[in-house]
């Protein structure tokens, strides 16, 4: 993937939105982009395995938020999942575990940090809506770059290459 979000931020500062440094890259790859799609959670991942394991994500991100919550939402299974349905990112206002296994998996995982501890009971989850933490606004079609520099979402596509 040939972009820098630096350079992004250089050549589009009126419409680039920047997360909040809270954030860290656990997963296996060093740079992501591709069209946002949301999910909120509640506690449960239940329909983030759905998601990642029952559609397609060439060309996506997927923007998960449940709001900080100190359980694992993400872990080795769902990494496994996006990498096999090809999204090349995931975004967790929240927590991961399973790090040892997923720093090697090639996909980009940013979160709040690790949590051993998963929620158990299934709860419901809202896919496609308007999500909002980080300083960031989040919705579906917007666009995500992220690279070691940070992570950063447009309105609109600013790199057309997929290639790595």
């Amino acid at each position: 993937m040939n972009f820098f979000t630096a350079d992004f931020c250089d050549e589009h500062p009126e419409s680039v939105d920047v997360l909040s440094p809270d954030f860290k890259n656990y997963g296996g790859a060093n740079k992501c982009h591709g069209e946002i799609v949301t999910i909120k959670l509640n506690k449960n991942n239940s329909e983030l395995i759905k998601l990642l394991r029952d559609e397609d994500g060439t060309g996506k991100v997927v923007v998960v938020d449940v709001s900080a919550e100190y359980f694992a939402v993400v872990g080795e299974n769902l990494m496994k999942f996006a990498q096999q349905n090809n999204y090349s990112g995931i975004i967790i206002n929240g927590y991961i575990r399973d790090t040892f296994q997923i720093k090697d998996i090639p996909v980009v995982l940013y979160a709040l940090g690790r949590c051993p501890k998963k929620y158990i009971p299934v709860t419901e989850a809202q896919k496609n809506v308007p999500l909002s933490f980080g300083g960031i606004n989040f919705k579906n079609g917007s666009y995500l770059y992220a690279d070691t520099d940070g992570v950063i979402i447009t309105n609109k596509a600013l790199h057309k290459s997929s290639r790595v």
